[in-house]
């Protein structure tokens, strides 16, 4: 799998808010240097990202805010056992976690072990509560977490 090509780079624009061309997600880099236009759409590899002859590493999971539990995957075909890179939006901070299971893009997976009747904390707010325990690394979705609406 390639990794993801900016679906529209403007000279001056900043690499760290771009939106993938295939999935419409978008992608939080840390990086702060503008990206010229003779570097726009070059990657490298899967999971590198080419600015003026830098290359960036594109994290796999998304984390918004310090306190939550849960980071949410930015990439197809995550597999089990890799050494994801996750960056914390809120501060561009970033942190290695791995992953224990195979997770679809767009879902969730645990930054912490979380016990059954735990709340879970996405974008910094209650999202709901594990069903079950939910292991560091694993996938967090709708059978293993509930709302507290109903």
């Amino acid at each position: 799998m390639r990794a993801p090509v900016p679906a529209q780079v403007k000279p001056g624009q900043s690499i760290r808010d771009f939106e993938t061309a295939a999935s419409g997600l978008q992608l939080w880099l840390w990086a702060s240097d503008p990206l010229d236009s003779a570097a726009a759409g070059l990657i490298d590899r899967e999971t590198h990202f080419k600015d003026a002859g830098r290359t960036m590493a594109i994290p796999q999971l998304l984390v918004h805010d310090k306190k939550d539990t849960v980071g949410v995957v930015v990439i197809e075909g995550l597999k089990k056992g890799t050494d994801m890179l996750c960056v914390v939006t809120h501060d561009n901070s970033s942190f290695k976690l791995k992953s224990k299971m195979d997770v679809p893009i767009g879902h969730k997976v645990a930054l912490v072990d979380i016990k059954k009747g735990d709340t879970i904390w996405k974008y910094g707010q209650d999202i709901g509560i594990a069903k079950k325990s939910i292991g560091k690394g694993e996938h967090v979705h709708v059978h293993n977490v509930k709302t507290k609406r109903w």
